[in-house]
């Protein structure tokens, strides 16, 4: 049988962990997300720029190309939200089960974390 403070070093090192991964997956994301609009964006300023001059065929080969890509984003922009929701959920898992294993430790985090938040806002009035 564990000790209990062997068990209560385990959940910090667990919360730890999967705060760390949760960060770690949502700065992915986030990359992910602003490289994606980038390409989107420069794919419609060259849609604009290269179909002033089409007309009749090539406006619309160059409209159903914008479409296409315009889908594909769509695609991969619902691929990346239901990752971090994923992540999102997994972070909040890993969350309770520390509260549930460690409430005091948790009480005295968001004691803290208000006392900042209340510190930070007086400084601000």
């Amino acid at each position: 049988m564990q000790s209990r403070a062997a068990t209560s070093e385990s959940a910090d090192n667990g919360f730890r962990n999967g705060m760390r991964n949760g960060k770690n997956a949502t700065n992915t994301l986030v990359a992910g997300v602003s490289t994606e609009f980038r390409n989107l964006i420069a794919d419609v300023e060259d849609f604009i720029t290269s179909t002033t001059s089409l007309t009749g065929e090539e406006l619309e080969r160059a409209k159903k190309k914008l479409s296409d890509q315009l889908a594909t984003a769509k695609e991969s922009m619902g691929d990346l939200s239901d990752n971090l929701i994923y992540k999102a959920r997994k972070t909040v898992a890993v969350t309770n089960d520390y509260v549930h294993e460690q409430p005091w430790a948790a009480i005295g985090i968001g004691a803290a974390i208000g006392l900042l938040v209340g510190f930070v806002s007086a400084r601000r009035i």
